[in-house]
């Protein structure tokens, strides 16, 4: 199937990357249009982790991955798609009785996708960004992510924050759909083989989770992107480690 999908051309691939001078301003990270780094063009919110630990590591957030203002730092972003058109096929082996050819084709573009942002991201390391111009890793230890920098995306472990893909959108000229992938009201991207994330490039930065958070987090997350605190949580709700309040009146009620 996959050497039908490159000859036959079943669907088609694109992407988008970006770097932007940045700061962090508390746990914030502010991005600039320019090297003046005097009015930032959008914010990226990070959340902090809030474990109780017995040695010297810290709490984590994404937002420490970036110097402070007065350093000379970037960040990017990227959005990539390898299932334009991959609904079409997968609806046609549907109608064909063929579920199982359905299931595969869509589980291809996704896998081709994420190898789509594999190669970007070694494109960045070594060319576009090209912060580690040196790198001479085998497959193996690129599979085993022994690269410097990390590409979290919104809505995993280091920032479950969904609704952060809107501003790496609007940063890529993405919103409008223009690139062939959209979100959902939930936050989704559509089509499902799609991948989008930030770029770092410190060279302790590492993929980290940031696990459970607390009220006073979350009402200071909500601060920081103009939210109520119910929205906070609504949008936060898988990682909250407190009951909600009205969550508890509706059980009582």
């Amino acid at each position: 199937m996959l050497a039908r999908i490159v000859e036959e051309q079943w669907f088609r691939a694109a992407g988008a990357v970006g770097f932007w001078p940045a700061n962090r301003l508390g746990d914030d990270i502010q991005v600039y249009r320019d090297e003046a780094r005097k009015e930032p063009i959008a914010v990226l919110h990070t959340l902090r982790q809030q474990l109780v630990r017995n040695n010297d590591r810290p709490n984590l957030a994404l937002a420490d991955f970036v110097g402070a203002k007065g350093v000379a730092d970037y960040v990017g972003a990227f959005l990539v798609t390898a299932g334009i058109g991959e609904d079409a096929i997968a609806d046609r082996f549907k109608q064909q009785n063929d579920d199982y050819s359905s299931i595969l084709v869509k589980a291809l573009a996704d896998r081709l996708a994420e190898a789509f942002a594999e190669r970007l991201h070694w494109e960045t390391r070594l060319m576009l960004w090209g912060y580690a111009k040196g790198e001479a890793l085998t497959n193996e230890e690129i599979i085993g992510e022994r690269y410097q920098g990390i590409r979290p995306a919104p809505g995993y472990p280091a920032q479950p924050d969904h609704t952060e893909k809107s501003t790496l959108f609007n940063l890529l000229g993405a919103a409008d759909g223009n690139l062939g992938v959209k979100l959902t009201e939930s936050f989704a991207m559509w089509p499902g083989a799609a991948v989008c994330g930030l770029y770092f490039s410190h060279p302790d930065s590492s993929y980290f989770g940031v696990g459970k958070v607390e009220r006073d987090q979350v009402a200071d997350y909500a601060r920081r992107k103009g939210w109520t605190l119910t929205e906070a949580e609504r949008w936060l709700a898988p990682v909250l480690n407190y009951v909600p309040e009205r969550a508890v009146a509706s059980v009582a009620a």
